[in-house]
């Protein structure tokens, strides 16, 4: 049986869509303010949700013991509670199949030996970043069951850069099966594309930063901050230090993420116009007119959810944005590499 067949490749590409739904979620659970509503994990019996009036009651008391609760929802009804629960629990029950998608065709394909040596060893790489990222959800829940009821916009950057990383790493692996012949391009243009993904990769870590601050409620103007100004007063002293601002304070994060979105854009038109002179594929095309097309429509969804104050379907539209331009920049570095 030939290694490497499509059937690999058709796997890695279901672990790509099933990341993908993970973070449409994940998004809907973190607008929704849903996310510390499950305050202990089960890997087997918390697949299944409170099944009668007994159980729900259960899982509210034990809803009530943490800090979001008794601060902030104290006027909460069992039915209010149900609402947010639902949401955490499909966010965890998709985190698990994810894992057993990614593990047991693993098994099969190990077994029945399809894959070669170094797709067994990226696999593997896979599945620890997999696993890395379940740690780190749990790390970040656990952060906001302590004395604040939120969590830590820290943690959340980590969790979802992970997310992003993990899908990532798996459409390359992916690619690399997909085409195993690769032409030798411009090693400069190659480090441009590079640069650009590190640069959106900072940028996708303040969008996380901007959603564990509730950041986006503050200034809703475009294209100036509050009071017609680039740089609102409140960008330098809601902390102590400049740096501390900009990586705490809300209006200091916000300031650092808008701003950044102006050098994405700048990076991605600078990959396209010295791109177009490298092309020798239909893909390549392809790939640069993607990251045209997206960065604009990335950048107006951006302007809308910040002025019209973070209506939930338009945060989770912009974080499916972010997510379809990481692909294309994967994409675009794919087929500008050796």
């Amino acid at each position: 049986m030939k290694k490497d067949n499509k059937k690999v490749i058709y796997w890695l590409l279901t672990g790509c869509v099933l990341i993908f739904i993970m973070v449409i979620v994940g998004g809907i659970t973190r607008l929704t303010h849903s996310g510390l509503s499950i305050s202990n994990y089960k890997l087997i019996s918390g697949t299944i949700p409170p099944m009668n009036d007994v159980e729900w009651q259960e899982a509210f008391d034990l809803y009530k013991q943490y800090p979001e609760y008794q601060k902030l929802n104290t006027h909460f009804t069992i039915e209010e509670f149900k609402d947010i629960y639902f949401w955490e629990w499909i966010h965890r029950v998709i985190g698990r199949f994810i894992g057993l998608v990614f593990f047991l065709p693993f098994l099969y394909f190990l077994i029945t030996k399809q894959l070669t040596k170094p797709t067994i060893k990226k696999s593997i790489g896979l599945m620890c970043l997999g696993a890395l990222q379940g740690f780190l959800g749990w790390y970040m829940v656990k952060s906001g069951l302590v004395d604040r009821p939120d969590v830590s916009h820290y943690r959340l950057a980590m969790h979802l850069t992970t997310a992003f990383i993990t899908f990532s790493a798996t459409f390359w692996v992916a690619l690399d099966l997909m085409f195993p012949y690769n032409k030798i391009v411009n090693t400069g243009f190659n480090r441009l594309v590079k640069v650009g993904t590190l640069v959106l990769l900072i940028q996708i870590v303040y969008g996380a930063f901007v959603a564990g601050l509730d950041a986006g409620w503050v200034h809703n103007h475009w294209p100036m901050m509050s009071e017609g100004k680039f740089i609102h007063e409140s960008v330098y002293i809601e902390r102590d230090s400049l740096f501390a601002n900009l990586t705490e304070g809300k209006s200091g994060v916000q300031f650092v993420h808008r701003t950044l979105a102006y050098v994405v854009v700048i990076f991605i038109l600078l990959i396209y116009f010295k791109g177009k002179k490298y092309v020798e594929t239909n893909y390549q095309r392809r790939a640069l007119n993607a990251l045209l097309y997206l960065v604009f429509f990335q950048f107006i969804l951006g302007v809308f959810t910040l002025i019209l104050q973070v209506p939930v379907w338009l945060g989770v539209a912009h974080q499916v944005g972010a997510f379809l331009l990481l692909s294309a920049m994967t994409f675009t570095l794919h087929r500008f590499s050796k």
